[in-house]
C-alpha cells in the first residue's frame, strides 16, 4: 500500500474545506519549525499521531513516522558532526568529535524533520486533489493555471513513489539484492532506477499535458467549477486552535 494515497472516509479531518487542510498542514508544520526544545518537537509528533488514530489513519501516519526517522536520522548525523558549539562531548585522539550544542542542535532538526512533514504528508490521505485544485479556485481565488500546477505537484508525489516501487519489485525479480546492509551498495543499487523512473517520468508528464490541453485546460475559470467548497464551523476551529498552537510554541516551547 502506498503511503501517500487518498483514503476514502468520513472523519472530522476528512470533512474540512480542502484549502483549510493544506493551510492546517502548514501551520502545524510552521508551529513545529518555531519550537525550540526536544520534548516540545516529540510532543509535536505524538499529537499528530493521535490526531491521526482518531482520523482512522493511526497505522499510516505510524508508518510515515518511521520512514521520516530515517530521512531525520541523516540530518541528525550531518547536524552532529558539523555544529561545534558547546562542550565537547566526544573527543578521540584529541579531536573532538561532537559537542554538546551539536547534539542539541541535531535533535532538533531531525525531530523538527518528522514533525513538520509528517501532517503534509499524511495531507494526502485525507484530501482528493481533484477538490483541493477546485477548492483553491473557488475559494482562495487562485488562477486556476496556479492551482493546477500546485496540486499536480502534489499528485505526482504518490504516482512516481508508486512507479519507484513498481520499478524495484522488477529489478527484484530479475534478481537484484535490495536487502544489502551496506549503505554504499545500497545507493549503487538504487542509481540505476533513477533512469527508468526519469524516462516513465517524462511520459508521464507530456501524456498529462496533452490530456489537460484536450479538455480545454486554458479555458477553465473560476466558474467552471459545479462544486461548492463552503467554510464551516470546523474549519474556523481548526484555524483558531493552529494559530493558538503556534503562539503557544513560540511563547513557551523555546
Amino acid at each position: 500500500m502506498n503511503l501517500l494515497n487518498y483514503v476514502p472516509g468520513d472523519s472530522f479531518l476528512h470533512k474540512l474545506n480542502p484549502v483549510i487542510k493544506l493551510a492546517a498542514a502548514f501551520m502545524y508544520g510552521v508551529a513545529a519549525i518555531l519550537c525550540n526544545n526536544v520534548l516540545g518537537e516529540v510532543g509535536f509528533i505524538v499529537l499528530m499521531i493521535l490526531i491521526s488514530y482518531s482520523s482512522g489513519l493511526g497505522d499510516r501516519a505510524v508508518r510515515l513516522t518511521k520512514t521520516l526517522i530515517i530521512i531525520g536520522m541523516l540530518m541528525f548525523v550531518i547536524q552532529l558532526l558539523f555544529v561545534r558549539s558547546g562542550d565537547p562531548l566526544l573527543v578521540i585522539a584529541g579531536f573532538c568529535v561532537f559537542t554538546t550544542g551539536g547534539l542539541i542542535s541535531a535533535l532538533l532538526l531531525s525531530l523538527r524533520v518528522v514533525a513538520a512533514m509528517l501532517p503534509l504528508m499524511l495531507l494526502f490521505a485525507i484530501t482528493q486533489m481533484n477538490d483541493l485544485c477546485n477548492a483553491l479556485v473557488k475559494k482562495a481565488h487562485l488562477p486556476y493555471r496556479y492551482a493546477f500546477i500546485v496540486t499536480t505537484a502534489f499528485r505526482f508525489v504518490p504516482i512516481f513513489t508508486t512507479e519507484f516501487h513498481d520499478i524495484q519489485d522488477a529489478q527484484k525479480a530479475r534478481g537484484v539484492d535490495f536487502d544489502t546492509k551496506n549503505i554504499i551498495r545500497k545507493m549503487q543499487l538504487i542509481a540505476p532506477l533513477c533512469v527508468p523512473l526519469l524516462v516513465s517520468s517524462l511520459k508521464k508528464v507530456d501524456n498529462s499535458a496533452m490530456s489537460a490541453e484536450m479538455r480545454g485546460f486554458a479555458l477553465r475559470t473560476i466558474k467552471s467549477g459545479y462544486k461548492d467548497y463552503p467554510f464551516t464551523w470546523r474549519d474556523i476551529a481548526v484555524v483558531l486552535v493552529l494559530a493558538a498552537l503556534i503562539i503557544f510554541s513560540v511563547l513557551f516551547l523555546k
